[in-house]
């Protein structure tokens, strides 16, 4: 028997998952779940990074023993560490103000269509790139003492075993990776003065980076979504697949990156998956919008469990009014359901009062995003996709998920719910040994987790909701 440790980040919570595999058969369990929560400090929203590694200490010690350990988390955030290896402060929250703005400078340094026709990366201003020019703008003296910079799952491998390594996946949300060749940019690098040597020696996903009291420390694919990505069933053809939690993440796996100046105008972006294909995808805000709107009812005093928010939202009329979930507005923390009244009242749509109304214009509003996203990802890649695979935290949002077949009018197939820790799992198991690859893992994956299906019921009647939702956006 293998017994793994998955250790999987998302920006409110963190869990630890013990994975044992055996004969062909894996199991698995969550042995430590922790609260994630950011705070202001020093003028900037922060991760506690010293409260995370206790919990990962925590989680190591439920585990009991286990023959290696992963980590993975969000894309963009990192850590900055001077001459002597320590962390010069907690890494900065990529909802942090500091980025205002940053992207129309880099714009004036080197034009968007140059950077995008390197780096192939949606140009978003949480991005890695634009927190280093603002680091060097903001906090010129923090910058002269950095001398390494390591992505958040790197941060967490470092302080279990110190070694400083770059997993790809993760560097490749940075906006400073070369997209055809996997390497750092020299004309990104050298157009924002970010030194070469600031980054630590890029490994693949399923390296083996060190040792903690005996066990292995892999590089899983840093990034949660590459992990979710990981854990795909065995994709049929055709297949579009949907990362869904805090983030939603629509794409499909090509072989090569799309750089063209569509691409970038649609806002699509190439990044590394663990399985060395490229993963085109589009960023689209998930279900933070429901998770922050639930903080704000709590803060308003009402606390209410998701399945009582998606009950609320079924008995609110359909269809009645939407939101663009990318709209400014809608990133930071705070009262979203005033500013969903507000986007509303804006637009001239009806202006949902009730909590339910609100949760029944979010989902709907993603539902249609997601087809907006899709319909994108198509005349990009010329494909004509057969059905979307819905991953991770959102397959339970069974309100979500059939909307989204109505709205697409494609199938849904739903799972697996633990797509990214399984997918950490995968990695550590083919970097084991255990497994001859991803490919391998993926069919393990079919075999032996539950998936769910939706097809399109109500197609007419969303294709009509779909035309005023278009003249919303535009």
């Amino acid at each position: 028997m293998k017994r793994v440790l998955a250790f999987d980040f998302g920006a409110s919570s963190g869990r630890a998952i013990l994975g044992e595999y055996e004969d062909g058969r894996l199991t698995y369990k969550e042995v430590h779940r922790f609260e994630n929560t950011p705070r202001e400090r020093d003028g900037h929203f922060r991760w506690d990074f010293a409260d995370l590694m206790a919990n990962v200490r925590l989680g190591i010690e439920k585990a009991g023993a286990f023959d290696s350990i992963a980590f993975d988390t969000w894309g963009v955030d990192f850590g900055l560490l001077d001459e002597a290896g320590h962390l010069l402060e907690d890494p900065v929250h990529y909802r942090d103000s500091r980025t205002d703005g940053m992207t129309e400078q880099a714009e004036k340094i080197l034009p968007a269509a140059d950077l995008y026709a390197v780096t192939g990366c949606q140009i978003m201003g949480i991005n890695t790139l634009f927190q280093l020019l603002a680091v060097q703008k903001q906090q010129p003296e923090l910058w002269a003492k950095a001398r390494r910079l390591l992505f958040m799952p790197d941060l967490f491998a470092y302080a279990l075993c110190g070694t400083r390594a770059c997993e790809t996946t993760i560097a490749s949300t940075s906006q400073m990776l070369d997209a055809r060749t996997g390497r750092w940019s020299k004309i990104v690098l050298d157009a924002f003065s970010v030194p070469e040597s600031l980054f630590a020696p890029a490994v693949p996903s399923g390296t083996v980076v060190g040792e903690y009291k005996g066990a292995k420390v892999i590089a899983a694919a840093g990034h949660d979504t590459q992990c979710a990505v990981a854990a795909l069933p065995a994709p049929q053809p055709g297949a579009a697949f949907l990362s869904c939690g805090t983030w939603s993440l629509l794409g499909c796996e090509l072989d090569q990156p799309i750089l063209t100046e569509e691409s970038r105008t649609l806002a699509l972006s190439n990044e590394r998956g663990a399985n060395g294909k490229v993963n085109y995808l589009k960023n689209i805000i998930g279900l933070w919008l429901i998770q922050e709107s639930r903080r704000q009812w709590k803060r308003e005093g009402t606390a209410y469990s998701f399945s009582e928010l998606e009950e609320l939202a079924l008995q609110a009329e359909p269809l009645r009014s939407f939101i663009d979930p990318d709209a400014p507005e809608f990133t930071p923390p705070g009262d979203i359901p005033g500013r969903v009244r507000e986007f509303c009242r804006r637009t001239g749509q009806p202006v949902p009062e009730t909590v339910g109304q609100v949760v029944r214009c979010l989902y709907e509003s993603l539902a249609l995003k997601y087809r907006f996203a899709l319909e994108q990802l198509g005349r990009a890649t010329g494909q004509n996709f057969s059905c979307l695979h819905i991953i991770g935290g959102g397959t339970q949002a069974r309100l979500l998920c059939r909307m989204t077949a109505d709205s697409i009018g494609l199938p849904v197939i739903t799972g697996p719910v633990e797509a990214t820790a399984l997918g950490n799992i995968l990695i550590q198991l083919v970097a084991l040994g255990e497994l001859k690859n991803l490919d391998e893992g993926r069919a393990l994956i079919a075999r032996t987790e539950p998936v769910q299906r939706y097809e399109p019921e109500q197609t007419a009647l969303w294709n009509r909701a779909y035309e005023t939702y278009q003249t919303i956006l535009n």
